[in-house]
């Protein structure tokens, strides 16, 4: 199978525009993801895909990245899904490990045991992970898994709650995969790049832990958290608000997707732990 990595990213976030870019220590946010991904076995620089869109002022995020050899997909701004396929259709790619470029500390760990269950099991489509701390997880998807939700949904803005089409439909069959061990649960850390105090989250975090040339786990970055909870405290209070502002924006758009009875509309009632950016 061929197997690549999909991360997807952009500079016009509303509240932390070009966060992509902001330096964390040395490098940019995006080079820390880039380089946790680049560390799984199953992902070389040439699979791994920058999904980012043709806004102009993505030009320099785009040109960053390939600079680095990661490869770049530019297409649709709101509509993820098409992003997404399109990338993966492309670079013909069997299945995907795919991370949420503001979850510049996503485990390599588990990127590489979501793939490895993924593989292991024919039936399914989709492996999450469930019980890390928000930021944390990714997802291993397959390429045809892709491909009926492309053929199925009915376009428009997925730019938040896209998974909700692997999830919570009858398209695709799901399986979830729990932490590893107790030390990677922490019930409060944020690890998400989305505000100003997430910024200053992650900087204050780096200087602790970072070394060029060498990832850190999530077992060390949970035990750090537990010895500094002053660090937590840093942006935990956005979490709530992120929740609600993410529930409301898929139940504004209304996600819908075609089935041979007809067209169906995806549940999107809050379920505490099940939202597909929560790890």
């Amino acid at each position: 199978m061929r197997i690549g990595g999909l991360v997807h990213a952009r500079m016009t976030s509303e509240r932390l525009p070009g966060k992509p870019l902001e330096k964390i220590g040395k490098q940019s946010a995006i080079q820390h993801l880039l380089d946790r991904m680049l560390a799984s076995e199953f992902l070389e620089p040439d699979r791994v895909v920058l999904c980012t869109t043709t806004d102009p002022r993505d030009d320099l995020l785009a040109a960053t990245v390939a600079a680095t050899g990661v490869s770049v997909f530019r297409g649709s701004t709101h509509d993820v899904i098409d992003r997404f396929y399109n990338a993966a259709a492309t670079h013909g790619f069997d299945a995907v490990v795919q991370v949420d470029g503001d979850d510049i500390c996503a485990d390599t760990l588990y990127m590489d045991a979501a793939m490895h269950e993924l593989l292991a099991h024919d039936d399914l489509d989709i492996v999450i992970s469930r019980g890390l701390p928000l930021g944390l997880a990714s997802k291993a998807i397959r390429f045809s898994a892709l491909e009926r939700v492309y053929r199925s949904y009915i376009p428009g803005d997925n730019s938040t709650g896209a998974f909700y089409y692997f999830l919570r439909s009858e398209l695709c069959r799901a399986a979830e995969l729990g932490p590893v061990s107790p030390g990677h649960v922490h019930a409060t850390a944020r690890l998400t790049l989305d505000e100003d105090a997430d910024l200053a989250f992650f900087r204050a975090v780096f200087s602790e832990l970072y070394t060029p040339g060498r990832i850190f786990g999530v077992d060390e970055l949970v035990g750090l958290l537990q010895r500094q909870p002053e660090l937590v405290e840093i942006n935990a209070w956005l979490n709530d608000a992120y929740y609600d502002r993410s529930d409301a924006h898929v139940e504004r758009e209304r996600l819908r997707y075609r089935t041979p009875r007809g067209i169906r509309e995806i549940d999107v009632a809050p379920r505490p732990g099940v939202w597909p950016y929560a790890a």
